[in-house]
């Protein structure tokens, strides 16, 4: 048996795992973060990418994760999200917990399955979530998150706690 082949095969994917989850990382901070840079999508997003959570419809491709960012961003200026936990790697699978939120101070907004917001309610909302990213030759294909939606759809007064 080749235990150099072995171990040369393990070394390779921690560092396929390494490079994603700083790949992730840099998503995370720069898409999701405080400050947005839109430019983070044509860099490590694949022209395809695929972007699906509960609170909205998916989105398909760079521009619609642009337009989607910036509509997000307009109508909560103070959006941020940050890490919860470190992340954890596997093959082509990045997943992450996160949490965060912001105030609606924007213009209305009609983006959420649940329902509109009128312009400038004031209403926070705070929530988390957890994310499973994949990634091809670098770049994020997919990210695909499972939001706590019933929390923060209810801090905005689209809908109400039983």
């Amino acid at each position: 048996m080749d235990t150099n082949n072995i171990i040369d095969t393990k070394q390779a994917s921690k560092t396929k795992e390494e490079t994603n989850k700083a790949i992730v990382g840099r998503w995370f901070e720069n898409f999701w973060g405080e400050t947005v840079d839109l430019g983070i999508v044509d860099e490590l997003a694949a022209p395809d990418v695929l972007l699906q959570y509960s609170l909205h419809e998916p989105r398909k491709g760079r521009e619609e994760l642009k337009a989607f960012m910036t509509g997000f961003r307009t109508a909560f200026p103070d959006l941020n999200f940050w890490g919860a936990a470190d992340l954890i790697a596997e093959g082509d699978f990045v997943v992450g917990r996160w949490e965060g939120g912001g105030t609606h101070t924007g213009p209305a907004f009609n983006d959420f399955l649940a329902g509109a917001l009128p312009a400038n309610t004031g209403r926070r909302m705070h929530f988390t979530g957890t994310t499973v990213l994949r990634l091809e030759n670098g770049k994020i294909v997919e990210e695909i998150g499972l939001d706590d939606g019933v929390t923060a759809l209810s801090q905005l007064g689209l809908i109400k706690k039983a």
